[in-house]
């Protein structure tokens, strides 16, 4: 329930998820990456819920269109989404072995947020009138959204900062870079989470199958609170406040594992 809760707050807003299950797995006594992975079924079914009907809507329009070519939505989630899903089933044991670790969050959590402040900074440069909506992204964009969306493979980078960062990048609001990077991460998390079932599916039964569904569960019904209030959010804020959060968190960390609280 506890990683449930952690996960549905922290899927959709730049300060990665993945880092803080990982840090909240350990203080709780456990080292289970396929866990931390397959809960995220559930933050991401929330995004399903949420947007169903811009997505009927997107498939419709492919049904009418007899391809779906060009700049259909879920044309431009596919696309957005294989960088990452090649890079993740070449990398997945690699990753789970070497960075799941306390001190690699620390890391890159606190370089993210340098990076967000760089990132607020460039934007106050730019004409806030000329940035697009989600209507008039194209596969261009979503090529380059994709690429930046590889970085968050790595724990405590934050998917969603990752891909919003891209969305800015390539000229869409707020708002629109949000949101695109919610969508994006339908068929990454699913696919991660299939593929971590599968090569655990030995596991799947009794006790480890319940704690998956409240977990799963948790992390639904969270990130169904979480997410309107944030687009909302973003409307009339920055992200400077989750970027001074993400220096913070990483140097207490970083702390933590210094002072042999975790290991690195």
């Amino acid at each position: 329930m506890i990683l449930g809760l952690v996960e549905g707050l922290t899927e959709f807003l730049p300060v990665s998820s993945t880092g803080h299950l990982v840090v909240a797995n350990r203080l709780l006594g456990h080292d289970d990456p396929t866990f931390l992975v397959a809960i995220q079924a559930g933050a991401i079914s929330a995004i399903a819920v949420l947007y169903r009907k811009r997505l009927l809507h997107a498939a419709a329009g492919i049904l009418r269109s007899g391809g779906g070519i060009g700049s259909n939505l879920l044309t431009l989630i596919v696309v957005a989404a294989l960088p990452a899903t090649v890079l993740g089933l070449l990398f997945d044991d690699f990753l789970d072995a070497h960075l799941f670790r306390p001190g690699v969050v620390a890391g890159t959590t606190i370089a993210g947020g340098v990076l967000l402040l760089l990132l607020e900074r460039w934007l106050r440069r730019t004409p806030q009138a000329t940035r697009r909506d989600s209507t008039q992204m194209t596969p261009r964009d979503a090529v380059f959204v994709g690429a930046l969306q590889c970085l968050a493979l790595v724990p405590g980078t934050s998917r969603s900062a990752a891909t919003i960062a891209g969305g800015l990048l390539a000229g869409l609001s707020r708002t629109a870079a949000a949101e695109f990077s919610f969508l994006v991460g339908l068929p990454i998390l699913y696919g991660a989470c299939l593929l971590k079932l599968w090569k655990e599916r030995d596991r799947l039964g009794g006790e480890y199958l319940a704690d998956l569904s409240i977990g799963a569960a948790a992390s639904f019904f969270t990130a169904i609170v979480v997410v309107v209030p944030f687009v909302r959010f973003l409307q009339k804020h920055t992200f400077a406040p989750f970027a001074w959060y993400r220096i913070a968190a990483g140097l207490a960390l970083a702390w933590m594992c210094a002072a042999g609280v975790f290991d690195r």
